[in-house]
């Protein structure tokens, strides 16, 4: 699929993968709506550096843990462009918890985690299928973990609710067929303000590795923008770690 002129939603666009895939896509000559919650600032330099580089973007707020902003959010990206073409479910959220630390995995943590991470892909992937469906095309790729494949992470729930995210990936890539794709694309560790003050830790982990380097966010970047250009591929947990669970 060419992305020339098509209308790509991107969840929690203003930071990390999310920026990088943003911009990304506006050298592939995309129309790019960088979704936030919170970080304002960031999505609003997002969309500058984009437009400074001769492409077209706007910022938008949504929590799409909140079923009726996704749709608000949709409804108001219809009305200014008519359709929505792509979308990269990218705003997730952890805690850091030990991972046998069971008791602070309390209700409030899973809740929003799940809110977050998995519940709010489905809503911003139903939100926008029938828009999707109408033009008979249309291509979703959900940011999952290798903490989903592996089970170890940043806590339980968070590498719990990214397996969910693969399960919901291939559950959609069904249920959305065969005008829409879905994929997921697994990172491993990848150079975002996350590792702010673990450098140490990082340089560790990366000798380890099997390509003896940390992933940046513009590799990930890349890596969702092939898989929403590829026509031929739905259902699919594409795991980019430079060998990391191998």
């Amino acid at each position: 699929m060419d992305l020339t002129n098509k209308v790509v939603l991107v969840t929690g666009g203003g930071t990390g993968i999310g920026r990088a895939t943003s911009i990304a896509l506006a050298q592939r000559r995309a129309i790019v709506i960088v979704n936030y919650s919170r970080s304002q600032a960031e999505a609003d330099e997002t969309v500058q550096t984009i437009k400074e580089a001769g492409g077209r973007a706007i910022a938008i707020r949504a929590d799409v843990a909140r079923d009726e902003e996704v749709r608000s959010m949709v409804e108001q990206i219809t009305q200014q462009f008519g359709t929505i073409d792509l979308l990269v479910n990218n705003a997730s959220i952890t805690r850091h918890i030990p991972m046998n630390d069971l008791e602070s995995a309390t209700e409030e943590v899973w809740d929003e985690l799940y809110g977050i991470n998995v519940k709010g892909m489905f809503y911003c992937a139903r939100a926008v299928a029938p828009l999707m469906k109408q033009k008979k095309q249309g291509a979703i790729v959900n940011v999952g973990s290798i903490a989903g494949l592996s089970g170890a992470g940043s806590s339980l729930p968070y590498a719990v609710s990214k397996a969910a995210v693969h399960g919901l990936t291939k559950s959609l890539a069904r249920a959305l067929a065969p005008e829409i794709r879905v994929n997921s694309v697994a990172p491993g560790a990848v150079a975002t303000r996350w590792w702010a003050g673990r450098e140490e830790q990082m340089q560790r982990l990366s000798s380890n590795l099997l390509l003896q380097r940390i992933a940046t966010p513009e590799d990930i970047a890349h890596m969702i923008c092939s898989a929403l250009e590829q026509e031929i591929m739905t259902g699919q947990i594409i795991t980019v770690d430079s060998g990391q669970t191998l």
